[in-house]
């Protein structure tokens, strides 16, 4: 991945205003092998895709590594994108079936197992702190099958609509709607009889 990084590290020279920039403008750029404009686009992003990543893979090492295939895929060919305004869900989408590329090919690592969401040995300050629920709902949505934890990834945590979610993963919002309906009622059930107050919990504190 050293090309994607000595992109991210250019600095920018005298000429035009990247930063300030269109997504058009700076895509336009790119396929012109700009790397200044490139790198913009990279860093206006990478926070999101890794993200995504780092939730689809469960907290898993990998997700840096996924994140920055992503946009060497879109440096190798900065054109395939006719809209800018489908830039982000084009990323996350290539993002998404990146990781559900490495997780066929071959199988994750455990993650650390924490304390069981659903333990009466469990103190109240723990059920109430932060860090510790944003924890257990990350174990709860990484068991969910792919597609539903990748809806409720873009629908509940990057806060994208319906619409924008849906056309992100190539289905219709009816279908979305019905993978949506059944993350919920999974990570319901992953999270326990607990869950419904850790996601308030997790609410109140955002």
């Amino acid at each position: 991945m050293g090309a994607l990084l000595a992109i991210r590290e250019v600095k920018n020279e005298a000429g035009p205003d990247w930063p300030s920039a269109s997504d058009a403008a700076l895509l336009e750029a790119a396929t012109r092998r700009n790397q200044q404009a490139f790198a913009v686009l990279v860093s206006r992003y990478y926070q999101d895709v890794f993200r995504v990543t780092w939730r689809l893979n469960g907290g898993h090492g990998d997700a840096d590594d996924v994140a920055q295939e992503t946009f060497m895929k879109l440096w190798a060919n900065p054109g395939q994108l006719r809209e800018a305004k489908a830039l982000k869900g084009w990323l996350l989408r290539v993002a998404s079936n990146l990781v559900m590329d490495r997780y066929r090919q071959k199988p994750m690592l455990e993650i650390a197992a924490a304390d069981d969401v659903a333990d009466d040995a469990a103190s109240a300050e723990a059920q109430t702190d932060l860090s510790f629920v944003s924890r257990t709902i990350d174990r709860a949505v990484a068991d969910l099958p792919e597609r539903q934890k990748l809806a409720l990834t873009l629908v509940h945590f990057e806060q994208m609509s319906n619409i924008a979610a849906a056309a992100a993963m190539e289905v219709s919002v009816d279908a979305l709607e019905s993978l949506l309906a059944r993350a919920r009622r999974g990570l319901k059930e992953n999270l326990g009889p607990k869950g419904h107050q850790l996601l308030s919990v997790l609410e109140a504190g955002q």
